[in-house]
């Protein structure tokens, strides 16, 4: 059975700074892609960053460019998200996913964790 738990979501203050980490479990974590994802309360989950099973190659929505980084241990069977100068309008319950192929979107995930609450105070 395939697990996905996060973990590391809080409240911060706005230019904060929170590392989310996401343990995998149950799947060969090196043969998959991973991404983060997130919903605020009344939108729609967004895709926020992804990487590739290598970790050679990552991608990130522009929202997030620069200010977050996401990175992997296969050895840990871990993937984090590293998130700074965190604003108000990050605030949104974020979840980690699992993808056999390369994606951007919530359909090319196979497994879902089922999140960790960040709450950016302005």
């Amino acid at each position: 059975q395939v697990q996905l738990v996060e973990s590391g979501g809080g409240l911060v203050q706005a230019g904060g700074s929170l590392r989310l980490s996401c343990a995998a479990s149950g799947l060969t974590f090196s043969n998959y892609h991973m991404g983060w994802f997130r919903q605020a309360p009344g939108k729609e989950r967004e895709f926020v960053a992804a990487i590739n099973w290598g970790g050679a190659t990552t991608d990130y929505a522009d929202s997030v460019k620069g200010r977050f980084t996401i990175s992997r241990d296969n050895a840990k069977n871990t993937v984090y998200l590293q998130a700074n100068s965190l604003k108000p309008e990050d605030t949104a319950v974020y979840y980690c996913a699992a993808a056999r192929y390369r994606g951007f979107t919530s359909t090319a995930y196979d497994y879902w964790g089922q999140g960790t609450q960040v709450t950016v105070s302005s």
